[in-house]
Order: C-alpha cells, then sequence, then structure tokens
C-alpha cells in the first residue's frame, strides 16, 4: 500500500504543479479585477458631464426667459407664473422634464444686496417652495430670479457623493439677478 502512494505522490505533484502554471483565464480574472473601477469611473464620469450639461441648459433657459421681464416684455404682455413657467421650460431642448421638479421664484427687491440665493430647504432636506412668488416688478426694478430643478441621478451607488436631496437627486441651481430696462416710457 505505501508503495502505490509513493507511486502516486510524483504524479499528483506533477499534475498540481501543471494547473498552478495553467494560464488560460488569466485574462479573464484580470479583466474581472480591472473593470469594477474602471466602470465606476466611467459611470461617475458621464453622471458628472450629466449634471453639468443640464446645470447649463438651466442657466441658459433662464437666461433666455428672464430677458422678457429685463426688457418688460412679460409685464406689457401680462404673463402669469405659468406663462413664465412655460417660457423657461421651452428652452429645455427636451433634456429636462417641465413637471413637478421644477421651482421657479421671482421678485423684485429694494437693493442688489438683498438678494438671496440660498438655497430654500426645508427640516426634511427637501425644496420648501411655500414662500416662492412671481413678481417681476416694473421699469427699472432690481428683480431677482431663481429656478431650481431637481435632477434624479441616474447610478445611484456611483454618484451617492453628488446627490445633495435625499432618494439619489441633486439639486440644480440658477440665479439672475438684474435690473429692468426702462421700458414703457
Amino acid at each position: 500500500m505505501t508503495a502505490q502512494i509513493g507511486i502516486l505522490a510524483p504524479r499528483l505533484r506533477r499534475k498540481f504543479m501543471e494547473w498552478c502554471e495553467n494560464r488560460r483565464g488569466a485574462t479573464a480574472v484580470e479583466f474581472a479585477l480591472v473593470s469594477v473601477p474602471f466602470f465606476f469611473l466611467i459611470f461617475g464620469l458621464l453622471e458628472v458631464c450629466l449634471l453639468f450639461i443640464m446645470s447649463t441648459v438651466l442657466e441658459h433657459s433662464l437666461g433666455e426667459a428672464s430677458r422678457k421681464i429685463r426688457t418688460g416684455q412679460a409685464q406689457d404682455s401680462g404673463f402669469t407664473k405659468v406663462e413664465f413657467r412655460q417660457e423657461v421650460c421651452s428652452n429645455f431642448y427636451d433634456l429636462l422634464d417641465c413637471d413637478e421638479r421644477l421651482y421657479i421664484d421671482v421678485r423684485s427687491l429694494d437693493k442688489f444686496s438683498t438678494a438671496d440665493l440660498t438655497t430654500p430647504l426645508g427640516g426634511d432636506g427637501e425644496i420648501d417652495d411655500t414662500d416662492f412668488k412671481y413678481d417681476p416688478g416694473s421699469a427699472n426694478d432690481i428683480v431677482a430670479v431663481r429656478v431650481f430643478y431637481e435632477w434624479e441621478l441616474m447610478t445611484p451607488w456611483v454618484s451617492t457623493p453628488l446627490s445633495n436631496l435625499p432618494n439619489n437627486r441633486h439639486l440644480i441651481q440658477t440665479n439672475a439677478v438684474f435690473r429692468n430696462e426702462p421700458f414703457g416710457d
């Protein structure tokens, strides 16, 4: 019996050494190890790029819509809050939804220094829009326009550091403070 074990031992040792030296499948194992951080970085980069693009779209839309207030077109045509919201939404290029995730605050001010450009978050971390107004002012008035959009992040496990609202959302905010032109004279 010990003679048979002595004969099998070198053969088992040789098979074990062949198995250790076998390189088939090494590429698959290396890809599996490298792919996780690679795709993590790629998806994170795409999420940040989308966030910047949507922020730029929102800023452009605010600039175009607030021009109607600044030049007096909104006041002369009797724009309501709903119509101004539609004007903001018309410049989204179908990249953002004009739904309950869009918040608009327009108010006239006494001085530029009284413009409140802070983010109106309630105690639960949600947007508190109870104090939002639509007051485009009249000629030569100072007006502050704030637009907020709740962007839902697409990759929850990658974009958690980008989330500044509950439920994996990011609040995009853009502001415009200006003096109305002397229209109507």
